[in-house]
């Protein structure tokens, strides 16, 4: 176990606070726009919601403490154009939520039993995808930015001896996952913003990170894929 120091729990007595109020807000949008709280689908999803942020934020706190001070906002000298990324990605995530509790409201195109199973396994894998990276790499900030403040480095073990974003990945499929989830097939629409968004920000954040961090075009000709190995 990795000792966390003050600022580090700070961090984290922050990071709760931020969990309650985001677990608020996504009731507030899920149940709101459904129209009733007697959704099943709703509910399960809320309990594996939670139970995962837990998760991710009891192992993240024994490996890697610093993750919670470096999350915890948009760092000074984010790149301008990471903005554009962020506000789609956090948007596309948040509406997926109002879409999906429209859908079941409406009916307009509820997924079968079968798709939400599929969407808990790849809404597991999310998050496992998450966790991961996170743990191995102390500079998965929010925003891109080259870090000279904190020693930037490349990081090439774990999941990234594997792919150069396996963080990006992981977002990928928890969007899909939080459709299928909530059993609604029109907030893939939302999702597929989401993985747009994924795809050009890697696009472009691979691209400065060759330009402007010393060591990463040398680890770009090692790990050659940015998310799936022999993909792309």
């Amino acid at each position: 176990m990795v000792q966390a120091n003050e600022a580090q729990r700070r961090a984290l007595q922050k990071s709760m606070i931020s969990l309650v109020v985001t677990v608020v807000i996504v009731a507030a949008l899920l149940f709101g726009t459904a129209g009733t709280l007697n959704w099943l689908r709703g509910w399960w999803f809320m309990a594996a919601f939670i139970a995962a942020m837990l998760v991710s934020v009891g192992i993240l706190w024994r490996t890697n403490p610093e993750i919670f001070v470096a999350r915890s906002r948009v760092q000074a000298g984010t790149k301008w154009w990471d903005y554009i990324f962020l506000i789609l990605i956090i948007g596309g995530l948040a509406a997926l939520l109002p879409v999906a509790g429209l859908d079941y409201r409406f009916a307009w195109l509820q997924a079968s039993d079968w798709l939400v199973v599929v969407g808990y396994l790849l809404f597991v894998l999310s998050f496992a995808g998450q966790i991961w990276p996170q743990a191995r790499n102390r500079h998965f900030e929010p925003g891109v930015r080259i870090q000279t403040d904190r020693q930037h480095t490349v990081i090439d073990t774990g999941p990234y001896a594997l792919v150069r974003h396996p963080g990006y990945v992981s977002g990928a499929l928890l969007a899909i996952s939080v459709a299928l989830v909530l059993g609604s097939l029109v907030a893939l629409l939302p999702a597929a913003l989401v993985i747009a968004a994924l795809v050009m920000r890697t696009i472009i954040e691979d691209r400065t990170l060759q330009q402007e961090l010393p060591g990463y075009a040398d680890y770009a000709l090692r790990v050659q894929y940015r998310w799936v190995p022999g993909v792309w």
